[in-house]
């Protein structure tokens, strides 16, 4: 037979076993086009918003890119790199594997082997991913509508479940610069308890730890709700109270959570965290008002006035000042400081965490605490001449600005 007929075969195999669902995937091999540093393309079917597609694996040299075609056009394409590109060609069905080969002389080879143990299509855009907390037998997740009895988790919830396990992802690695064990925990802000119910969960029966753990929230129904889902739970030291972050009196503890408390309330539960000596504080900031109102008043008379004059720079500007200064302050009273932005959910793509980790008495700072509380002191005073700013929340409540 032809070198014509062979390559029109094994594209008509192709297409067959991906109309048929036997396509498992597709690997080329043996490179020989123009771009440089591409090795191999692997190739099989996903499902992404509920179509199908081929998603192209590109392996370079050094790395990945992956691009997903519409099942037509990532046909045609495979047709092209086998004719052209790639001098090997394997495609893997339920039932067997189609070997393409281009030899010498110009030659192609087409060869077939039944495969001994079939090996099943999966349509899943990214292998599952291990997540930390499993719903099965949780019935927290049941109750706030996260899972059913069985442990799957309903499609509307997949973005909170997904949101939730990174939140203790996050948290896992913060807790190990703990110098111990995490004893008491204060959530700020609760809401509805997806975290502070996640959290308890994480540590007392994934690390064996015996914490105490207090969601704080406003909402008088949140509350009864939580601690009705706490009780029915057996999580016998997780409550939740009502109360302000301004008003709420801490003692010591090991962790203060504070997520997307509004503007000034950020400023609260940071600096109610500081004065109970919290070893992690992990806050995750939003509406930047305060500062931005202190920028407005003087945003034609700084030096970063070509920005502010526009509505949508000012925002980005007063979270970076404010949550900067957070920052600055932190570290003033020995913490060492982390801002990181990490994806949220689908309604709130993206968010920024600020994270201070208490210092030990070893720590550099601590050496030279009186000099880097100095030089920390003037950065603020310069930052706020700079950008405009009478004052900054946080820096208020300690009274630093009577300091300089």
């Amino acid at each position: 037979m032809s070198n014509q007929v062979y390559l029109q075969q094994f594209k008509d195999q192709l297409s067959e076993s991906i109309t048929a669902g036997v396509f498992v995937k597709i690997s080329m091999g043996n490179y020989q086009g123009n771009e440089k540093e591409l090795k191999n393309i692997y190739v099989r079917l996903v499902e992404i918003k509920r179509t199908a597609m081929l998603s192209f694996t590109y392996r370079y040299k050094t790395r990945d890119i992956i691009k997903n075609f519409p099942i037509t056009e990532g046909i045609t394409l495979m047709g092209n790199f086998i004719s052209n590109d790639f001098r090997i060609a394997t495609l893997f069905t339920t039932e067997k594997e189609v070997i393409l080969e281009h030899g010498k002389k110009q030659l192609i080879a087409l060869r077939e082997k039944k495969v001994k143990t079939a090996v099943q299509p999966t349509l899943a855009h990214n292998k599952e991913k291990k997540r930390i907390i499993v719903p099965a037998g949780k019935t927290y997740l049941q109750e706030l509508r996260i899972s059913d009895a069985d442990g799957n988790v309903f499609k509307n919830a997949q973005d909170k479940y997904r949101q939730i396990n990174q939140y203790i992802e996050i948290l896992s690695s913060l807790m190990r610069e703990l110098p111990g064990e995490v004893n008491n925990v204060v959530d700020m802000g609760s809401g509805k308890g997806y975290l502070t119910f996640a959290l308890y969960d994480y540590l007392h029966h994934v690390l064996n730890q015996n914490a105490k753990i207090t969601g704080l929230e406003y909402r008088e129904d949140l509350v009864a709700l939580c601690n009705r889902i706490a009780e029915s739970s057996g999580f016998d030291k997780l409550d939740f109270v009502q109360g302000t972050i301004a008003d709420y009196a801490l003692e010591s503890i090991d962790l203060l959570i504070a997520l997307h408390a509004c503007d000034t309330a950020t400023d609260d539960a940071i600096y109610k965290g500081i004065l109970a000596n919290a070893g992690l504080i992990v806050v995750a900031p939003c509406c930047h008002k305060q500062i931005r109102r202190e920028m407005e008043k003087n945003k034609s008379k700084n030096e970063i006035s070509f920005l502010t004059k526009y509505g949508i720079f000012m925002e980005r500007q007063a979270e970076m000042v404010t949550d900067g200064i957070r920052a600055l302050i932190m570290e003033y009273f020995g913490y060492k400081t982390k801002v990181f932005e990490f994806i949220s959910d689908a309604h709130t793509p993206k968010n920024v965490l600020v994270v201070g980790v208490k210092t030990s008495g070893s720590d550099t700072f601590a050496k030279d605490g009186d000099a880097r509380k100095a030089e920390i002191k003037q950065k603020i005073l310069e930052s706020k001449a700079y950008f405009g700013i009478g004052y900054h929340h946080l820096e208020r409540l300690f009274g630093l600005d009577k300091l300089y």
